[in-house]
């Protein structure tokens, strides 16, 4: 992959913005009228305001672009890498994604950087960028923006990874998808979003991390043996029972019911407390969009966290999954993990 310079700087400060793919550079194929991706030079052809910009742009494109429901976790490490890489070069970075994994993909790289001082923004379209009522253009250069400001000390206005869409600038790990054909497609459905986006950008820095104080660390080590399961309703207990005996399996994020709510029939707490014996890590979490997990409040909550299983509070299911990854590629002993996962790390939960 090289860097190409899009737009020279004309103030000192520059953006490093990364092409993985996804529907903004999409383009019809005119035999299928299916969506394909195309390359960077299809994206900067439709959006030449980009060049009336006062800050420097440099793209970096993966080769070949990746739709959104390929990006797993081989992706997250090489986003992760080439940030890492040019840390030092630039002052924001703006990540072009496909939004169907995008959630996911925020969430993951929020773990995998600790002591972020910068801004890692991840923004795409639901519209291509070819198309006449695209939101991919707004979007972009709202991103680039946000990537590029800083506060009154000269510092970034943003030093966390966050989601850009629709002038929505969202905490990545709280962020979810909630629309497939509306371009109000991302919400934070339990945190303030980090914006008011409209003819000036108004940062609120009340609900954003502290600048760190360390250097940037950063940790692409990931374990994939996590399992999200959503409960519901005549969920048959042998296809629990394989899910949970799955080889190699180190944990399992519950979409449970409500507060955090679970089927209190033996059959299926003796399954939960097996696993929890051979040291999965079960976090909960409710398939509720707004809200938290309270596992006290109920009995059968009660029987899960008696079991050991863990309260997910209110992250969504993205956080939970990607922040289980994280700390199972960090950690060894299951405890220390159970520990951190109860741990605010990264804004992902709010305190209670």
């Amino acid at each position: 992959m090289t860097i190409k310079t899009t737009t020279p700087s004309s103030n000192g400060i520059k953006v490093l913005l990364i092409y993985t793919g996804g529907t903004i550079g999409m383009l019809e194929n005119p035999i299928t009228k299916g969506l394909e991706v195309c390359d960077f030079a299809y994206v900067a052809e439709h959006v030449q305001e980009i060049s009336q910009l006062p800050f420097g742009i440099d793209t970096l494109t993966f080769e070949p672009p990746c739709d959104s429901s390929d990006a797993g976790t081989d992706l997250w490490v090489q986003i992760a890498e080439m940030v890492t890489k040019y840390y030092d070069a630039y002052d924001g970075f703006v990540v072009l994604h496909g939004t169907d994994t995008m959630a996911y993909t925020a969430s993951g790289l929020s773990f995998m950087f600790e002591n972020l001082g910068k801004p890692i923004i991840l923004t795409g379209s639901q519209v291509p960028i070819g198309k006449l009522r695209t939101d991919g253009k707004e979007n972009l250069l709202t991103a680039l923006e946000v990537a590029a400001s800083k506060d009154s000390e000269g510092r970034a206005a943003v030093n966390e990874v966050c989601i850009l869409f629709n002038n929505n600038l969202i905490r990545g790990n709280r962020a979810t998808k909630v629309s497939a054909d509306q371009f109000n497609a991302f919400q934070s459905p339990n945190y303030h979003n980090l914006a008011e986006i409209g003819i000036e950008i108004d940062f609120n820095h009340h609900s954003m991390l502290p600048h760190p104080t360390s250097p940037l660390t950063t940790h692409t080590k990931l374990d994939t043996n996590v399992l999200l399961l959503k409960l519901f309703p005549g969920l048959s207990p042998e296809v629990i029972d394989a899910c949970f005996n799955a080889p190699g399996l180190r944990g399992i994020v519950l979409e449970t019911f409500g507060s955090g709510n679970a089927p209190s029939n033996e059959r299926f707490m003796k399954v939960v407390r097996e696993a929890v014996a051979r040291d999965i890590v079960i976090v909960n979490v409710t398939q509720c969009p707004q809200g938290k997990v309270q596992m006290k409040r109920y009995e059968t909550g009660r029987t899960l966290l008696s079991a050991g299983v863990l309260s997910g509070y209110d992250m969504t299911a993205e956080a939970a999954v990607a922040k289980l990854m994280y700390l199972l590629g960090l950690l060894q002993d299951s405890e220390q993990v159970k520990h951190y996962m109860g741990v605010n790390l990264r804004g992902e939960f709010s305190p209670f």
